[in-house]
């Protein structure tokens, strides 16, 4: 059984930083590209970065600049740096990963930490 999980999330004022984390553990023969997406009240979930096995990496438009994503292979865990915080990035944050747990690779969800920009 393959497991997601996350941290780092909390209330934290506009301009602030937060670095969310992600840990995959569970029967685990490779991961492939990871990702965030985060969820607001009333919205979808959207994609906020992603980045390969290779370490390349996507973001939207709205946390270019502000956000990073890396990896650390080692220990099959994700982060996103989240630095100068808006109100308007109050969500749910979700991990994904695509992991191969022996029969091919598929996609696994974290079950998602709040952030809370104050203004």
């Amino acid at each position: 059984q393959v497991q997601l999980v996350e941290s780092g999330g909390g209330l934290v004022q506009a301009g602030g930083s937060l670095r969310l984390s992600c840990a995959a553990s569970g029967s685990i023969f490779s991961i492939g590209a990871m990702a965030w997406y985060r969820q607001a009240p009333g919205k979808q979930r959207e994609f906020v970065a992603r980045i390969t096995t290779g370490g390349s990496t996507t973001y939207v438009d709205s946390v270019k600049g502000r956000f990073t994503i890396s990896r650390d292979n080692a220990r099959n865990t994700v982060y996103l740096q989240m630095n100068t915080l808006k109100p308007e990035d109050t969500a749910v944050f979700y991990c994904n990963a695509l992991i191969d747990s022996g029969s091919g690779y598929r996609s696994y969800w974290g079950q998602g930490t709040q952030v809370t920009v104050s203004s």
